[in-house]
């Protein structure tokens, strides 16, 4: 049974929260995490314990949770495990516990008229083949098509971000080609590009695939700095022209864009399906 740690275990004033899964752990902590966001002033210890696929390992969390419980406030449990023995092992705990799977799988078979088979890893395993082979060869397309790398078959893309450097074009591209299976590319824009308003050259047959990303100046700079310290290129100037460039460049084409300062990958993610209609 592998166990993950993010943040350590065991303190007087922080309640510890888990993570329990009979597979990765991905959702629990997404789920999880998602709830939790709702309570922005509270200090939570966090750690996930991913493939608790026996009784035998499940008692021993559930002891685990138990030791935690005897020395610091009441643990939290989100659990996504599938199995019912696992469940209901896991649910005798001393934490309060959070049954993320159980609490709707009986109303779905009621609504479907089916029963769940009950094996775990299907959400971020390779139970649909098929979906699990598309988002593999859409990582495969983004790592070739990362920063303008390459131009080829980039009319097989399904979105091209742009966006002046660090301004989240990368994480962006690898998350859509992850979790959704999108065929994503990327293209910096440089200063040389803002000498006219119109698309670099290789974008122009694209442009409806296009997305635009911009940032805050101070912001954008303060990232440039963590990877060229006191460079022209990370400099406040340098920033605000780039980013006012890129917009009126966005703008003049006609491409969508938001803007990435304060939003996580996801939330950007979650912005550019929408927009661009993109659906899998």
């Amino acid at each position: 049974m592998a166990d993950h740690t993010t943040v350590g275990v065991g303190s007087e004033s922080s309640p510890t929260v888990f993570f329990l899964s009979d597979s990765t752990g991905i959702t629990a902590e997404t789920l999880g995490n998602t709830l939790l966001t709702q309570f922005p002033g509270q200090r939570l210890e966090r750690r996930t314990i991913p493939f608790i696929t026996t009784v035998e390992q499940a008692r021993e969390v559930v002891a685990l949770i138990d030791r935690v419980a005897a020395t610091g406030p009441v643990p939290i449990i989100f659990s996504t495990a599938v199995g019912q023995d696992i469940r209901a092992v896991l649910s005798q705990s001393r934490g309060q516990f959070f049954d993320l799977f159980g609490a709707h799988i009986g109303k779905l078979e009621a609504t479907l008229g089916a029963t769940a088979n009950g094996k775990p890893g299907q959400a971020h395993g390779v139970g649909d083949a098929v979906r699990y082979q598309s988002r593999m060869a859409a990582v495969e397309y983004a790592i070739e098509h990362d920063d303008g790398q390459s131009l080829r078959a980039l009319e097989r893309a399904e979105l091209i971000l742009i966006a002046p450097s660090r301004c989240g074009k990368t994480p962006t591209t690898m998350y859509l080609a992850l979790q959704h299976g999108i065929l994503a590319a990327n293209f910096p824009l440089v200063e040389e590009d803002f000498d006219n308003m119109t698309l670099p050259k290789p974008l122009l047959p694209f442009a409806n695939k296009c997305f635009g990303l911009t940032s805050q100046p101070v912001r954008l700079s303060q990232i440039r700095q963590e990877r060229r310290p006191g460079s022209s290129y990370a400099s406040l100037n340098q920033c605000s022209f780039e980013l006012r460039n890129a917009e009126d460049m966005y703008r003049a084409n006609n491409i969508p864009y938001v803007n990435s300062a304060s939003m996580s990958v996801e939330e950007i993610s979650a912005t550019v399906l929408q927009r661009m209609q993109l659906h899998h």
